[in-house]
């Protein structure tokens, strides 16, 4: 499974161009999964439900299954936060992961920058980013400048980044 993040400060259209990025490789027969970091406590199951009602009794891990999905809820319990080395273990291998944050993670990363958003780039502090979404093309950086709203073509970069063998049968090779 290639791992992949899509990283940049807060702001900048990370969340946007997944979920452009995500249909994008998928056309192209890729199998796609996310891991989404979170900066602040979140909840994704809704209080007075039996779930919800389980971890808040102390239940460590709660699995809510249906005939459409299933979510796993694992309680940190003040452990502190998991290592993504640890969440990708978790995830039923595919083609690519695409991970949205973890930045000072170790992995290959593609960063989104607006020059608008007041920020600075990572991409000259940071040797894991491969290439820098932006729609400020003429922005130079020490790596591919690649046009931020232009999905397929930055899936295109991620496929032959990785040699991934497109397919329309949803499976790479």
């Amino acid at each position: 499974m290639e791992i992949i993040g899509i990283s940049g400060w807060s702001g900048n259209g990370k969340t946007t161009l997944l979920t452009r990025l995500i249909p994008a490789l998928i056309k192209r027969g890729i199998k796609v999964s996310t891991i989404k970091h979170a900066h602040h406590k979140f909840d994704i199951d809704t209080p007075g439900k039996d779930s919800y009602r389980h971890r808040e009794a102390g239940a460590e891990e709660v699995l809510i299954s249906s005939s459409s999905r299933w979510a796993l809820m694992h309680e940190n319990h003040g452990s502190g936060e998991a290592r993504l080395e640890y969440l990708i273990a978790k995830m039923t291998p595919v083609d690519i992961l695409l991970v949205e944050g973890f930045k000072s993670e170790d992995f290959p990363k593609i960063e989104v920058w607006r020059r608008e958003s007041g920020t600075e780039p990572r991409v000259t502090s940071d040797s894991n980013i491969i290439a820098l979404a932006t729609p400020d093309l003429s922005y130079s950086a020490p790596v591919p400048v690649l046009d931020l709203n232009d999905e397929n073509a930055i899936a295109e970069f991620i496929v032959q980044f990785f040699k991934l063998e497109e397919t329309t049968h949803g499976t790479a090779g």
